[in-house]
C-alpha cells in the first residue's frame, strides 16, 4: 500500500527507505538469479515464481501462494474468487492505502467503513456487527503498518455469518497474532510487494495466500486471462501475472526477511526509550503478537510543524495517510462525510511516519529524535 519515494539514494540524510543499501550485499546473488531467468526465458509465471510461491506460502504457515503484479490485483483478484460484484458489500476500514477498496469498486461493489481502535489503529471488532447486512459479501482488515488486526474476534463473528475475510498485508508480512501468521488466519491473505514493503520486489509484485485450493485454482486462472489451458477460457481474467525477475528476486530477499522485520523492531525500541519523555504519542504494539514495523508511526496535534522542520534537516518523514479512504473523492458515493469515522479522522489528521528501514543506524536514530526533540522546544 502507497508510493514512498525513499528509494531515492542521496536526497535525504535519513530516508524512509534505503533500497540502495538493501540491495548493496544482495546484489551479486540477484545478479546470477537474473541471468538464470535469462538463460533459461522463464520470463513470466516461470519456475522462479513458482519456487517462490512454495516458499512464501511455508513462510506465511499457508497452504498455497499465487503470485501477481501487485497487491492491489491481489485484492481484486481475491475478490474476485468471493464472487464480489454488484449488489455486494464489502466492510473494511478507512484508514489505508486506498488500493484496499479499490477493487470494491473494481467489482461494482459498495465499501462499507468501520472505524479503527485507537490502539492497534486496525479494524473495531466491537462495531464490525452493526455494519454487517444480508449484503455483506466479504470483511477485509488492514494489518496496518505493520501489527496484525485483532483478528479472533473478526473472525469469530465473520465465521457465525459465514462471511469470507480478506486479510491485508500489505504492511505486515511476517507479523503474527497470538502465534499465527499474517494471511495464514482469513479465508484469503493479499500482499504487496511494492519496493519499499518489508518484502519488496525490484519493481511491483503481490501474491494472495489460502488454504483453500479451489480458491488457489480459481486465482490462477484468474490472474491469466481466465485460462484453463492455453487459449481456452472459461471466465473473466486478467493479465496479472507475476515476472520471473521479480520471483526470482523476491526469493532471494525472503531469505532475509526475518532478519530485518527484528532490525526493524531493534529500531523502534530505541525510538521507544529516546522518545519516552517527548510527549508524543508513540505506537503500541499488543502482546498478543509480532509487530513488523513497516512504518513507525507516531502522532501528534503539530504534526505538520513536526514534519516540516524534519525537512529541513533532511529527514524523510512520509503521512500514511493523511485522506482516509471515505472522505477520498472517488468514495464519495457510498455516503460517508466528515466526522463518521472519528478515530480514523484524528489518526489521519496527527500521524507522522519516522524512518524505521532496516539499514538505518543509531546515528540516524538519534538524528530524528533530535530533530523532534527541537521542534517541540
Amino acid at each position: 500500500m502507497g508510493t514512498d519515494k525513499g528509494n531515492r539514494p542521496g536526497k535525504w540524510s535519513v530516508p524512509i527507505a534505503d533500497l540502495t543499501a538493501q540491495i548493496a550485499p544482495l546484489r551479486d546473488e540477484i545478479r546470477a538469479a537474473i541471468e538464470q531467468v535469462m538463460d533459461t526465458a522463464g520470463f513470466s509465471n516461470g519456475p522462479t515464481v513458482q519456487q517462490f510461491e512454495k516458499d512464501f506460502a511455508a513462510y506465511c504457515g499457508a497452504q498455497e501462494c499465487v503470485a501477481v503484479n501487485s497487491g492491489t490485483n491481489a485484492l481484486h483478484v481475491a475478490m474476485r474468487c468471493l464472487g464480489v460484484g454488484p449488489g455486494d458489500e464489502v466492510i473494511t476500514v478507512s484508514m489505508s492505502f486506498i488500493a484496499t477498496a479499490w477493487p470494491v469498486l473494481y467489482l461494482g461493489a459498495r465499501a462499507v467503513f468501520v472505524d479503527i481502535d485507537r490502539g492497534r489503529y486496525t479494524m473495531d471488532p466491537g462495531q464490525l456487527e452493526a455494519a454487517i447486512t444480508p449484503k455483506t459479501k466479504a470483511i477485509v482488515p488492514v494489518h496496518l503498518y505493520g501489527q496484525c488486526a485483532d483478528m479472533d474476534p473478526i473472525l469469530e463473528i465473520a465465521g457465525a455469518r459465514g462471511i469470507p475475510v480478506v486479510e491485508d498485508v500489505a504492511h505486515a508480512p511476517g507479523a503474527e497474532y497470538r502465534g499465527r501468521r499474517a494471511g495464514a488466519m482469513g479465508t484469503i491473505g493479499c500482499f504487496s510487494f511494492y519496493p519499499t514493503k518489508n518484502l519488496g520486489a525490484c519493481g511491483e509484485g503481490g501474491a494472495i495466500t489460502t488454504d483453500d485450493p479451489e480458491i488457489a485454482e480459481r486465482a490462477r486462472r484468474v490472474r491469466s486471462h481466465g485460462q484453463t489451458q492455453s487459449y481456452v477460457h472459461d471466465c473473466v481474467g486478467y493479465n496479472y501475472r507475476m515476472d520471473g525477475l521479480q520471483g526470482a528476486i523476491l526469493g532471494i530477499k525472503l531469505k532475509h526477511l526475518d532478519a530485518w522485520n527484528q532490525a526493524r523492531g531493534a529500531h523502534a525500541a530505541l525510538y521507544d526509550r529516546l522518545l519516552s519523555e517527548s510527549g508524543l504519542t508513540l505506537p503500541e504494539p499488543t502482546a498478543d503478537g509480532i509487530h513488523v514495523y513497516h512504518l513507525y508511526v507516531i502522532r501528534d496535534a503539530n504534526r505538520d510543524a513536526l514534519q516540516a522542520t524534519l525537512k529541513q534537516r533532511g529527514i524523510e518523514a512520509s503521512l500514511h495517510y493523511p485522506v482516509p479512504i471515505h472522505l477520498q473523492k472517488p468514495f464519495q458515493s457510498m455516503g460517508y462525510g466528515r466526522g463518521d469515522l472519528p478515530v480514523s479522522e484524528e489518526v489521519a489528521r496527527t500521524c507522522l511516519s519516522l524512518p524505521v528501514c532496516p539499514e538505518l543506524t543509531e546515528d540516524q536514530i538519534r538524528q530524528v529524535v533530535d530533530a523532534l526533540h527541537a521542534a517541540r522546544g
